[in-house]
């Protein structure tokens, strides 16, 4: 008799499944694809794949498949055991562990946890303790020893910045058709991109943002909203770069509309959507803007690439957000056949060390045109990469940073999460072409050619990986994660309530690689989600939270409405509505990247069964009150 995990992850899996970029290299035969069916054929061995998939989830937990305990838990040698004979093929990817050991050995140093991390990492740990601090010793590719950690002295010293950025006032239309000037770091920056992305310099142009946030603002403030009123976006949370720009379409007559997501499973109503995309053509009315991501950041819910299709086939102009999307996603992404009007993208400097960076805006060429000049989008965002001081001009105690906040980072989509801000940065340090500079004998391997003029090893080790290690290694830790959350059970909940409910997809052979989901106490009581994410952080795992929303509920469904939705309060959000508070549903979230291993998605499980323990809630929860302050102190 299958457990009610095998149960729910089974019916969740065969009842619908999103085209998943990476699975199969099939990318269009999907039921959820909105435009074609698959042949009987075809879709019977996927699903009996996905299927078999499923039960070698299920079990990859040991033969006891629910806990009510936290003590009762197996050791992570026991885990890692299980997990291995599950997904025998995971062993393949440890080129990814030898990447994380000798180029992110912070991470191990420091027992943290990062599931915080949205966008692409440009450079390595590594990278920057050896051009800051001192030679990395060489080592042989062999060798799956890390090297030795920096002085204990400077583990806490200021680190490097790679690059300065300087606000730029310039209009965006101007920028995209006219060009400027180009500095050496924004020219091997943008070709480097460029190509990581996919992207032809013959189609799209680029240009530098201060984030996400101000990438979709220049946008909204330069499309037309006036002679092409309808904003239709595709989110299932508060995403604070889509409130900016519908906030700017609305000042020039834009009407915003957005798909809605089914509950309890958060599928896209595709009748609605496809009535919204075509109802314009229909009316004779002109269409829009429409804003798609290929996946959910929240609950890793992934979307068919035909939406963007049937868009342009309607008159819309197509922005795809790959903010979300995974390291080598992108290549996955047939622009030949899809080719969307802009594009955008953000990057990181350093994995779980260093989260300041840039947004990319990608402007296609042949619709430059319908840009126009606006007063709004002057100096707004754009900014300019430049190479930071040499430290050797300065003492170390002299080093200093002086970042100006333009606008608080949004506490609603990721509070503690570490997107990109929007700064303005000024520090002394090393130049770019000092921390570039190519130096194959003090870095890992790889197998990808490297440019001789810049070295982004962020990047480097994101293409020696390759797609289809990363979206496997990905796709068994995600699952794994899954159905170990789902194993938790409070005593006798069969008769009472789960310790963890999970958001959109579960056991999925094509989900994304990042999690929605709520803790609950005994008496069925949703723990809030920011007394969770601190107290995951007391123990050195960053996740974050938001909120999930655009949520239809059925006839079926219709009285979970009231106990499921919530009035979110406003003062964690950045932009406030008018009446102060709306409704969706609060949610932890965690990301896994490339570099995350088993014991990260371990730690996490084992952190989250405390909650079983009610006088360890009870406790915490107390001490959080108590001290009536946002960080539960130790």
């Amino acid at each position: 008799m299958l457990s009610p995990c095998i149960r729910e992850a089974s019916e969740t899996c065969l009842h619908d499944c999103c085209p998943a970029p990476n699975f199969l290299g099939n990318h269009g035969s999907s039921t959820s694809n909105p435009s074609s069916t698959p042949n009987k054929s075809t879709e019977s061995v996927v699903n009996s794949f996905r299927y078999d998939f499923t039960i070698a989830t299920a079990s990859s937990l040991c033969p006891d498949t629910q806990f009510t305990n936290h003590e009762s838990l197996p050791s992570l040698q026991e885990s890692y055991s299980y997990f291995i004979q599950a997904y025998p093929q995971f062993s393949q990817t440890d080129q990814a562990d030898h990447i994380r050991a000798h180029e992110y050995y912070h991470l191990t140093l420091s027992n943290h946890v990062c599931l915080d991390y949205i966008g692409h990492g440009l450079f390595s740990y590594s990278q920057q303790q050896t051009q800051h601090y001192y030679p990395t010793p060489t080592i042989a590719s062999t060798s799956s020893s890390p090297p030795p950690p920096p002085p204990p002295q400077l583990l806490h010293s200021p680190e490097p910045l790679f690059f300065d950025i300087s606000y730029k006032s310039v209009n965006l239309h101007t920028q995209v058709v006219y060009g400027g000037q180009e500095s050496e770091v924004e020219f091997e920056m943008r070709k480097r991109i460029m190509g990581y992305m996919n992207i032809s310099e013959c189609d799209y142009a680029m240009v530098f943002t201060a984030n996400q946030s101000s990438a979709f603002k220049l946008l909204a403030d330069s499309y037309p909203f006036q002679q092409n009123p309808s904003l239709l976006t595709v989110y299932d949370y508060e995403c604070e770069a889509v409130d900016v720009m519908t906030e700017s379409s609305k000042k020039k007559g834009g009407r915003v509309m957005s798909a809605e997501f089914s509950w309890p499973n958060m599928r896209i109503q595709s009748r609605k959507l496809r009535k919204r995309i075509g109802n314009m053509k229909r009316t004779r009315k002109k269409p829009g803007l429409f804003v798609f991501p290929l996946q959910s950041r929240m609950t890793g819910a992934r979307y068919s690439y035909m939406w963007m299709s049937i868009a342009q086939e309607n008159g819309w102009h197509v922005l795809l957000d790959a903010c979300s999307l995974g390291p080598k996603d992108m290549d996955t992404l047939g622009l030949s056949l899809f080719q969307p009007d802009f594009l955008i993208c953000s990057f990181f400097k350093v994995f779980g060390e260093n989260p300041s960076g840039f947004g990319c805006l990608f402007v296609k060429k042949s619709s430059a045109s319908v840009l126009k000049d606006s007063t709004f989008a002057s100096s707004i965002g754009i900014v300019s990469l430049v190479p930071a001081s040499k430290p050797s001009e300065y003492s170390e105690d002299s080093i200093s940073m002086d970042i100006e906040t333009d606008k608080k980072q949004s506490k609603l989509e990721n509070s503690k999460s570490h997107e990109i801000e929007e700064v303005s940065i000024k520090q002394k340090a090393p130049s770019l072409s000092e921390i570039m500079k190519l130096d194959r004998d003090h870095h890992f391997e790889s197998s990808q050619p490297k440019s001789a003029e810049i070295e982004c090893r962020g990047l480097d080790h994101a293409d020696s990986l390759g797609l289809i290690l990363i979206s496997r290694r990905a796709r068994y830790l995600i699952n794994w994660l899954v159905n170990a959350l789902m194993s938790l059970q409070h005593p006798h909940s069969q008769y009472g309530h789960r310790l963890v409910r999970i958001y959109g997809p579960k056991i999925k052979v094509d989900r994304g690689p990042s999690l929605a989901f709520n803790v609950f106490d005994w008496k069925g009581e949703k723990i809030d989600p920011f007394i969770v994410q601190k107290l995951a952080d007391r123990n050195n795992i960053s996740l974050s939270n938001g909120i999930l929303n655009h949520i239809w509920f059925s006839d079926k469904h219709e009285e979970e409405r009231e106990t499921k939705l919530e009035t979110c309060a406003s003062d964690r959000l950045v932009h406030k509505r008018k009446d102060g508070c709306h409704s969706g549903i609060s949610v932890v979230t965690a990301a896994l990247g490339f570099l995350t291993n088993f014991e990260d998605i371990y730690r996490l499980w084992a952190f989250v069964s405390r909650f079983l323990d009610a006088d360890f809630v009870e406790k915490e929860r107390w001490r959080y009150m108590a001290l009536n302050q946002r960080t539960v102190e130790i």
